[in-house]
């Protein structure tokens, strides 16, 4: 039986990329949250998934005591242990461009990231617009985000990024609310994209499990003294 550790719903981008793939899928799997307080080495979060993961970080997943704890190596465990799932694209050349956007995903857009913490329950438009105006490397990322995702719909005729669910949808599927939560402007046939997403059952289960977490952490929430 697959066990997949994660943090709070409402706040950890990181663990939404292997929950969404796996429910989306339809491989069945146990969660087990460890919901965040600190990530100081006191905090009750470190304790508990020190003794799980030797990165000290969620997600991990866990196949009867074997663990992996990337999402980009996660990812490519469940592709292989379920090819039947075909999480990646059939054809060579659509799998390659789904592992490089993915990729892509795993280690860029910083800037983004940095500026705009995952909060789904949060209305953050108002900051939004003020890191829109203000930084210009939230721009760029974005920008880049959105040419990419433009040319693999034209390409591929949607419904999503290279056709069918993969991979690369449950990795941006973060950036969607990232997207949506701060009110950064899109091209409409993006938008329209990034509503398909989030009504996705996989996705949309996990956005209906942060708005039901009502946890506040203040060092998760930039812009809010208060939920």
């Amino acid at each position: 039986m697959l066990t997949l550790y994660i943090g709070n719903k409402n706040y950890s981008s990181w663990s939404m990329r292997p929950w969404v793939l796996l429910r989306q899928a339809g491989i069945a799997f146990e969660e087990v949250s460890i919901r965040f307080d600190s990530f100081d080495a006191g905090s009750a979060f470190r304790q508990r998934i020190d003794g799980i993961s030797p990165a000290g970080k969620v997600p991990v997943l866990d196949d009867d005591g074997f663990k992996v704890w990337d999402t980009l190596a996660i990812a490519e465990y469940l592709a292989e242990r379920f090819p039947d799932k075909r999480l990646w694209p059939q054809d060579a050349k659509a799998r390659a461009r789904a592992r490089s956007v993915s990729a892509e995903m795993h280690s860029g857009f910083g800037a983004l990231r940095s500026a705009c913490p995952m909060n789904i329950e949060a209305d953050l438009a108002a900051p939004g617009a003020l890191i829109w105006r203000d930084q210009s490397a939230v721009r760029a990322d974005v920008a880049r985000i959105t040419a990419m995702w433009q040319a693999l719909l034209a390409e591929h005729g949607g419904p999503m990024l290279l056709g069918e669910f993969s991979i690369a949808d449950a990795f941006y599927a973060p950036v969607c609310m990232r997207l949506l939560r701060y009110a950064l402007p899109v091209p409409p046939d993006v938008a329209a994209y990034m509503s398909r997403l989030v009504a996705l059952p996989g996705v949309k289960a996990w956005i209906d499990g942060a708005l039901a977490e009502h946890d506040f952490r203040a060092f998760e929430e930039p812009y809010r003294l208060a939920r």
